[in-house]
């Protein structure tokens, strides 16, 4: 979104092989996990400096990406205010996730996993930058915005897995819960909260160009700052199978884990509903029905991020229930139905409600997420499992972003937005009544109170 042991097959097959646990290094005790981690839970990873390091890294990017997110919507709006240029451009964003995940996923499994981090961020910073002169020179095109956030979508391709991948790496079990809720802290405050107040900001004052050269930047700095790591360097394999024989292997596995495979499916059917909706049709209705700017719409992100920030807080205190993920499933379906308030509100505040509760379910069921993916998951697994996990979750967003535009035309943006939001929480619910499903959280409390993480024992 774990480690040493092997991985005992449903069927009794060979187990896979076993591998060394990294050691973690926990260095400046008298930083800020040292002074804060007596008394919050959620600040204890940051005395290991490679995840510190990661962190300030992520903290950058996802500042910069948040800036991104508002600039990109209102340049394409000041090129066309048709809802399907942005449908064009969402799905430009996420075709080449959807094409390079799975070789992201292997390629993680096999290389180093902090070079594919810092590729990654040279090529997205490359992409944004050019955005960023295009638009400051006055010549961009929509065709150009098209192909350059292609190669930034391409470049999330192999970031998404690569970073999923290396947290056990260089955290301990025993701060993984803490670990996911710094990170679901993070972004939502920097990528949902700071980033597009800033972006807003931004780009009211001196307009799109000027905030895509910022966002770039930040790419840079995140750059340095994996650079600095130096996390313990892992067996890397050197096995000559094929590119598609490994990619199989993690199939193999998600197959045989239902609690797995049905979480992804149920992610793939809520997100075809609302993802697309919910990019192009919330910044036309914060325009026409609330009557808000590029500001506005930074807000209403913004105040998203806050809600995230207190879940992440609340469950790093609090620790997981014993039913994860019921707790997880019950959480995204709130916040999908909350999703069709958009349709009806007409005061900025009404939308900025909607978005503390978006922002507090949807983080509450990540931090569960991503701990049930690195306690449960093997490490030598984990690159092809993330890469899995972000392909079925988010390979029908393309779709959804090419029906948002055509749908809204027929519909209309309030009907759209309003129906997007009930079919996926409702998508959410059916799936967690799916057969074995819940059988998986039961096994993950006897892990986690073991302090094991090694994906055996792992009921299907």
């Amino acid at each position: 979104m774990g480690d040493e042991g092997p991985i005992r097959t449903d069927d009794g097959g060979e187990p896979a092989r076993k591998r060394t646990p990294p050691r973690h290094r926990i260095e400046d005790d008298e930083g800020l996990g040292g002074r804060l981690g007596g008394r919050l839970k959620i600040v204890q990873p940051l005395k290991l400096r490679d995840f510190s390091l990661l962190w300030a890294g992520m903290t950058v990017s996802m500042l910069g990406d948040g800036i991104y997110f508002v600039a990109i919507a209102w340049q394409v709006l000041r090129l066309s205010n048709a809802p399907t240029a942005l449908s064009a451009v969402g799905v430009a964003w996420t075709i080449p996730q959807v094409v390079f995940l799975l070789i992201g996923g292997v390629v993680s499994d096999r290389l180093d996993r902090r070079t594919i981090l810092l590729a990654s961020d040279i090529v997205r910073g490359v992409a944004i930058g050019a955005l960023g002169l295009l638009s400051v020179s006055g010549n961009i095109e929509l065709w150009q915005i098209v192909v350059l956030v292609a190669v930034y979508g391409a470049g999330e391709a192999f970031f998404m897995p690569a970073f999923g991948a290396i947290v056990p790496d260089i955290v301990p079990q025993n701060l993984l819960v803490e670990a996911n809720a710094l990170d679901q802290f993070v972004r939502p405050a920097a990528f949902r909260m700071v980033g597009p107040a800033l972006g807003g900001l931004l780009v009211a004052l001196w307009g799109p160009g000027e905030a895509f050269l910022i966002d770039a930047a930040t790419f840079g700095l995140s750059a340095v700052c994996i650079l600095l790591m130096r996390p313990q360097r892992r067996a890397v394999t050197t096995s000559s199978t094929s590119v598609l024989s490994e990619i199989a292997e993690g199939f193999a596995f998600v197959r045989s884990r239902t609690w797995l495979w049905g979480t992804l499916a149920a992610a793939a059917v809520a997100q075809l509903c609302f993802v697309g909706p919910l990019q192009v049709l919330l910044p036309l209705l914060v325009r026409e029905n609330i009557g808000g700017g590029a500001g506005a719409y930074g807000l209403i992100l913004a105040i998203g991020g806050v809600g995230s920030i207190l879940a992440s807080v609340t469950v790093s205190q609090q620790g997981l229930p014993r039913r994860q993920l019921t707790f997880m499933y019950l959480n995204w379906s709130v916040g999908t139905f909350v999703i069709s308030y958009y349709a009806v509100a007409t005061e900025v505040w009404e939308a900025m409600l909607a978005s503390l509760v978006i922002g507090a379910t949807f983080t509450t069921g990540l931090i569960v997420w991503g701990t049930l993916m690195h306690r449960l998951v093997p490490a030598e697994l984990l690159g092809r499992v993330s890469s899995f996990d972000w392909l079925v979750s988010t390979g029908l967003t393309p779709v959804s972003f090419a029906l948002a535009g055509p749908v809204a035309l027929v519909l209309g943006n309030e009907a759209t937005l309003a129906l997007a939001g009930v079919l996926g929480g409702v998508a959410i619910l059916a799936f967690l009544v799916l057969p074995g499903l819940r059988a998986g959280e039961v096994s993950a409390a006897r892990l986690a109170g073991k302090g094991i993480n090694d994906g055996s024992d792992v009921a299907p």
